[in-house]
């Protein structure tokens, strides 16, 4: 199916969409160093550019249309969050344009918090803004863990399905793959990966932040448990040292760029650009390349439906 892709970022989500057989044919971000990233890596398709200045004439006609719109107002690590914090808007573009373009199928991916947020009354204008502009929506949280990921990363998808369509055509959300007794470890995801000061090491972006580990049981200060999956990485600042990175599973430093990347499933020769607190971001801000990889499996399936 042809995609357009909205808020794209480095292109994790994106990424994994075509490894499942589609194809991205227009993206968009307004962050310099994601768009070159992303053009490094995927495709020139991306258009560096403020969303809310892309008229719909300049979007291309597709079969589904992606995005995670930008997710810190949402966050329930934000403590100040509110259901009329400017960046919670931006979800409206995304809504601007599915309206206006009429995709066969939308995805959008969010943090958990959107789920509480405003006591629920947030999610529940998505869902009625996207019935509104007629389509038949559904969402769900996940823990990306639980489809082969080596991180316990909650995030929620919701689809929608034009009301046209037979409902036999539905998008269906992909079973799991794994549980609890066969999730893969960091250690795992790790594995043969030497250290940044190894000076055979050849690995792009395999840079990390000195920022002093301190285990305070606070979020990015805590051990990480080389037997478990890591914990989500992040993509906001600690406060005092940069990007707040997640412990190596050996706990004498913080991950690197590479390593966090791939805990994030994007593949070891996906170079990133930028300074290192951006490329952190760019990591931390993505959707893990496999768990893209089992929504794009799933429009798959509905491809020889629709045809």
């Amino acid at each position: 199916m042809n995609i357009v892709s909205l808020f794209s970022g480095a292109g994790g989500l994106d990424l994994g969409l075509i490894q499942a057989g589609h194809e991205i044919i227009w993206a968009n971000d307004i962050d310099a160093d994601s768009c070159e990233t992303y053009k490094l890596n995927i495709g020139n398709h991306i258009i560096c550019k403020d969303i809310s200045r892309i008229g719909l004439d300049e979007i291309p006609d597709c079969d589904i249309i992606v995005g995670g719109f930008p997710c810190q107002g949402f966050s329930m690590a934000n403590m100040l969050r509110a259901a009329d914090d400017q960046r919670n808007q931006l979800y409206k573009q995304f809504y601007r344009i599915i309206k206006g373009k009429k995709p066969d199928y939308f995805i959008a991916e969010n943090v958990r918090g959107i789920l509480s947020l405003d006591n629920g009354n947030v999610i529940k204008k998505i869902v009625q803004d996207f019935s509104d502009a007629g389509y038949r929506v559904k969402y769900k949280a996940f823990n990306t863990a639980d489809y082969g990921v080596p991180q316990t990363r909650i995030r929620v998808i919701i689809a929608g399905t034009r009301k046209d369509l037979p409902e036999e055509t539905d998008f269906q959300f992909p079973e799991p793959t794994h549980d609890k007794t066969i999730w893969v470890s960091i250690s795992t995801a790790l594995r043969g990966i030497p250290e940044p000061e190894d000076p055979k090491c050849k690995l792009k972006n395999h840079i990390y932040s000195k920022y002093k580990i301190t285990n305070r049981n606070f979020t990015g200060h805590r051990e990480t448990d080389p037997n478990k999956p890591s914990p989500t990485i992040l993509a906001r600042g600690n406060g005092k040292g940069g990007v707040c990175a997640i412990q190596h599973p050996t706990n004498h430093r913080r991950m690197s760029i590479r390593e966090s990347a791939l805990v994030q499933t994007f593949p070891l020769n996906f170079e990133f650009v930028g300074s290192m607190g951006s490329m952190y971001r760019q990591v931390g801000n993505a959707v893990p390349v496999l768990f893209g990889q089992h929504l794009g499996k799933r429009l798959k399936e509905l491809e020889s439906i629709l045809i």
